[in-house]
């Protein structure tokens, strides 16, 4: 998330051949993302801006911000509705942007999209699956939102494979974070049932409140069936850091050596 401090922390703690994604600002706006893109890109990193089409006026405004990321050698965008209620133009959602993508020269090697795999807090079921097939066509991969059970998880990627679809899947998988700071972004991100389970459940949202807060090693766990099954066409997985880059990059590395068999 573009929030001060964060270059320096993906600079200390992120080594240049990860790629990193920068989110989408309601309250900063595109300006913020595009500016920390631009830096990060300049610091080497492959990066990816989400660009939210609620924040884009139009289609000069869109050229623009294109032509921009091409200067700084950014070959990929995450397009995203944006959490707004009032567009700032004429694109009410991700759809609309992608068609207008698709219409110029825009020069990216990968466009990706988001795919939910249970109910949207803000969006109807009916919604999300159609946006999600209108989106296809015009996209490169699919990241699934956060979901804490893996076979809602599991469920969806069959239902997205067998409507047809078949752009790699990068599932999203929150890092571990402070308890209080995952409810709090999940409530601000819209996440459907794992939102309001974590808010119902109030032992297990208890435990979660231990120093150790959340991990995803049990989820990443039972995830493994899904993530094997070659017809899946699982891509990796997306790390949702929450601007927590010191703890999300340890976890990765201790879970690599774990995986590789080279951990204690």
């Amino acid at each position: 998330m573009p929030l001060d401090g964060i270059e320096q922390n993906v600079l200390a703690h992120l080594p240049r051949e990860l790629t990193v994604t920068v989110t989408s600002s309601p309250t900063r706006g595109i300006e913020a993302t595009l500016a920390l893109s631009e830096r990060l890109a300049a610091h080497g990193y492959r990066v990816v801006p989400h660009l939210a089409a609620r924040l884009v006026s139009d289609r000069a405004h869109l050229r623009e911000l294109l032509a921009r990321l091409a200067d700084v050698g950014v070959p990929e965008v995450f397009v995203v509705a944006g959490d707004i209620r009032q567009p700032a133009g004429e694109f009410e959602g991700a759809p609309a942007l992608l068609a207008a993508i698709a219409e110029v020269d825009h020069g990216l090697e990968e466009i990706g999209i988001t795919g939910y795999p249970e109910s949207h807090a803000f969006i109807s079921d009916e919604t999300t699956i159609q946006a999600m097939f209108d989106k296809a066509p015009l996209a490169t991969y699919i990241v699934s939102q956060i979901c804490f059970d893996p076979d809602v998880i599991g469920s969806w990627i069959r239902r997205v494979r067998d409507r047809g679809v078949d752009l790699p899947i990068h599932i999203g998988l929150p890092g571990p974070v402070a308890a209080r700071r995952l409810l709090r972004f999940s409530g601000r991100i819209g996440l459907g049932e794992s939102a309001r389970f974590l808010r119902r459940h109030g032992s297990w949202l208890g435990r979660l409140m231990l120093p150790r807060a959340y991990s995803p090693d049990s989820l990443l766990e039972r995830l493994a069936p899904h993530l094997a099954r070659p017809d899946n066409r699982i891509a990796g997985l997306h790390i949702y850091t929450f601007n927590e880059i010191e703890r999300a990059e340890r976890w990765r590395h201790e879970t690599i050596a774990r995986l590789s068999g080279h951990g204690h």
